[in-house]
């Protein structure tokens, strides 16, 4: 049995920003059951609420930044990593600024007032993503590496290679997540001598202190440089060292700079939203390339999930609904009514059918002589199917209505025509909440994908009612 922990008592935790400089408080409770982790700046009127999801991340200099709309939350890898390292899958974060704060660089302070909060264990109800075939890839931009595989548990490897003889190449390993807080999470973020400078003239580390963060020494400095690296830093007892560390700061672990890599990279991967079970071995990672296999595992999971449940239609079964019970649950009527029958239906799925006919009237002006079933004519069947699937969820049915409030990632893989026989298949991507509804929507003609997107609505009480 797979399991999760739920916060049971919030958490307050203060610090410093990494970047910014600035005091942050934060405050972590449990969130509801699949809401996933979210972020809520309440420094901000009204106050904006951000999910940690891979398709927010804007930025990834020098740290993970999430942004909705002209909000933004940056250097939130080393919480996401402590969350996931302690399988915690659901959480409200509230912070009361724009960057989570640094605190020693590592995640043990995160990890420490977390295993404060009266964990309790439940199980689990998290999709997991199974790699089943390997894949492997190269950021052309940063050299960094990662090859997938195929694997009975998550696993994750780390390797860096320093061109410094006192540091060589470093290699970091984690399988499943009981290792994370003795042997990762207590692992802190390290920087090179030579980027210091260019990091302050940024405007960036503003809050960056030898004490948050390893400095490995890859430039000869004369004394002048010191003593301006020692003003600059505000630290006059700083030394150069002969470990290949800046002031000779001893280790956690001889690797310690490869196995905090590895903690990046589990915060940075948790931003999928889903348990990933594969070994993965990166070589030289960073955020910029954590982000973009995420990115990359996301897609490939989005073509599994639509892979297995391809929907077979047989005409000589009787349908779960046919027109008239249809219209028990949807008010819309010819020649806007886009589903003529229901053929699956369960708590997170529904398939329905729509036979495209010659003599429907939006052909007389949609490329006549070549006459295409609209794609967004399509994304309205499949709406309208999702809405039945909703509808079904509410007590006083007739009463309801499923207004849409968006679309993501719609995406046209070919034509239908008069004649075709269009399968609806929406999924629930998330339990539905408030009456907001998540779903992916698949169409098919046979077993040809003709369109795909995410689909988001919100069931309303009929205004008359």
């Amino acid at each position: 049995m797979r399991y999760k922990n739920i916060i049971t008592k919030s958490v307050d935790i203060k610090g410093v920003g990494l970047h910014t400089g600035k005091f942050i408080n934060i405050s972590i409770s449990g969130g509801d059951e699949g809401s996933g982790i979210k972020f809520i700046r309440t420094d901000i009127e009204p106050n904006v609420t951000i999910m940690a999801d891979v398709s927010l991340v804007t930025s990834t200099n020098r740290g993970t930044t999430l942004q909705s709309g002209n909000v933004s939350i940056s250097t939130v890898e080393h919480l996401l990593s402590s969350l996931s390292g302690l399988q915690i899958e659901d959480a409200v974060i509230n912070i009361d600024g724009p960057e989570v704060p640094i605190l020693d660089g590592s995640a043990s302070g995160f990890v420490n007032m977390l295993l404060r909060s009266d964990l309790k264990e439940v199980e689990s109800t998290k999709e997991v993503f199974v790699v089943t075939e390997p894949f492997v890839y190269l950021d052309p931009d940063t050299g960094s590496e990662y090859a997938v595989y195929p694997s009975d548990e998550f696993e994750l490897n780390t390797i860096l290679k320093f061109t410094d003889e006192s540091l060589g190449e470093m290699v970091a390993s984690m399988k499943g997540k009981t290792e994370f807080v003795d042997k990762i999470s207590t692992c802190r973020t390290f920087v090179f001598l030579s980027e210091i400078e260019p990091l302050f003239d940024l405007g960036l580390i503003k809050g960056g202190d030898i004490d948050n963060a390893i400095v490995i020494i890859d430039k000869k400095l004369g004394e002048e440089e010191i003593s301006h690296l020692r003003k600059k830093l505000n630290k006059p007892d700083v030394e150069v060292g002969d470990n290949g560390i800046l002031s000779n700061l001893k280790l956690h672990f001889n690797n310690e700079p490869a196995r905090h890599k590895l903690l990046d990279l589990i915060g940075d991967l948790s931003l999928l939203g889903k348990d990933i079970q594969a070994k993965i071995v990166a070589t030289k990672p960073g955020h910029t390339s954590n982000v973009a296999l995420a990115k990359i595992l996301k897609t490939k999971y989005v073509e599994h999930r639509r892979s297995l449940g391809k929907p077979h239609y047989d005409p000589n079964v009787t349908p779960v609904m046919n027109l008239e019970q249809i219209k028990g649950y949807l008010p819309h009527r010819y020649p806007f009514l886009m589903v003529d029958k229901v053929i699956e239906i369960s708590p997170t799925h529904i398939v329905g059918v729509k036979n495209v006919t010659s003599n429907e009237g939006f052909f007389q002006g949609h490329f006549p002589g070549n006459p295409i079933f609209p794609g967004v004519l399509q994304m309205e069947a499949l709406a309208q199917t999702g809405g039945i699937l909703a509808l079904t969820t509410v007590e006083d049915q007739g009463h309801w209505d499923t207004y849409f409030l968006k679309m993501d990632n719609v995406k046209f893989k070919a034509k239908v025509l008069p004649g075709d026989t269009l399968i609806l298949k929406m999924e629930l991507m998330s339990p539905i909440r408030r009456g907001i509804i998540q779903m992916m929507g698949t169409a098919y003609v046979g077993n040809k994908l003709v369109s795909e997107g995410e689909l988001t609505a919100q069931i309303v009480k009929r205004q008359n009612d």
